[in-house]
C-alpha cells in the first residue's frame, strides 16, 4: 500500500497549514401554483352545509261525495188504520269541490241522485217496493252563492202527489242536491240530509226488512 502523502503548506510564522474542508449547500426555490388544501389534525371535524329546495306538489282538485254514515233505521211514526208509516233521517251527505275554476269544464253542473232497492224480508216475507219509500231533502249548508239547492220532495205510491208526478217513491234516480254552475261554487263544501218515510199498507207482514239506498254524484 502506498503511503498517503499529506500536502504541506507552510504558513507565515512557521508551522504546517492544513486546508479546511468547505461544505457548499445549493438552495433552489421553486414556486408551484397548487390550490391550498384544508388541513385538519387527527380527531378534528369539519362540517359541510347541504341545502335543497323542494317545491310543493300541486295535486289537481277533485269533486267528491261523502256520507256521514252507512245505515239508518226507520222507526214507526204516524201510522193510522190504513197505512203503517216508518220514518228516519238520511245521514248527512257532503259534496266537496277543491278544483280551481280552470280545472272545471265550461258549463259544468253537478248533482247527487238517489234511488232505492226494494225492501227484502229477512224471513221470506213479500218484499216492499221501493215505491213505498219517499224523502224530503233538506239543505244544511249551501254556501253563500245561492247556487246550491236541495231536490224536491218525492212521496210514495200510497200518497197523493205534492208536486206533479212526484208520488213514485225512490224507484228511479231522484234529485237530492245540485248546482247549475260548478265554477261558481268551486272551493266549497255543501251538505244536505233528507227526511225518509216508508209507507206500507196496514196489512204488511211483520218482520225485519232491509234495502239499499244508492247515492251517486254526477257532473
Amino acid at each position: 500500500m502506498r503511503p498517503r502523502i499529506q500536502p504541506r503548506i507552510d504558513r507565515p510564522g512557521g508551522g504546517m497549514f492544513r486546508p479546511a474542508a468547505v461544505a457548499l449547500t445549493a438552495t433552489v426555490a421553486v414556486a408551484v401554483g397548487l390550490p391550498a388544501a384544508a388541513l385538519a389534525d387527527p380527531g378534528d371535524t369539519a362540517g359541510v352545509q347541504v341545502t335543497v329546495d323542494i317545491t310543493e306538489i300541486k295535486e289537481p282538485g277533485v269533486l267528491a261525495l261523502t256520507v256521514a254514515g252507512n245505515a239508518v233505521s226507520l222507526k214507526e211514526n204516524g201510522s193510522d188504520l190504513l197505512v203503517r208509516q216508518f220514518t228516519g233521517t238520511l245521514p248527512t251527505v257532503t259534496v266537496t269541490d277543491t278544483r280551481t275554476a280552470a280545472e272545471i269544464p265550461a258549463g259544468s253542473s253537478w248533482a247527487v241522485l238517489g234511488s232505492s232497492s226494494d225492501f227484502t224480508g229477512d224471513a221470506g216475507q213479500a218484499p216492499i217496493s221501493a215505491g213505498n219509500l219517499g224523502w224530503k231533502p233538506r239543505l244544511i249548508n249551501g254556501g253563500s252563492t245561492g247556487e246550491v239547492t236541495e231536490g224536491e220532495e218525492v212521496v210514495t205510491v200510497l200518497d197523493d202527489p205534492t208536486q206533479p208526478g212526484n208520488n213514485v217513491g225512490l224507484t228511479d234516480q231522484e234529485l237530492l242536491v245540485s248546482t247549475y254552475d260548478s265554477a261558481t261554487v268551486t272551493g266549497g263544501a255543501y251538505s244536505v240530509d233528507a227526511n225518509l218515510f216508508l209507507r206500507a199498507p196496514a196489512a204488511v207482514a211483520a218482520g225485519s226488512y232491509h234495502s239499499t239506498l244508492t247515492l251517486s254524484l254526477f257532473e
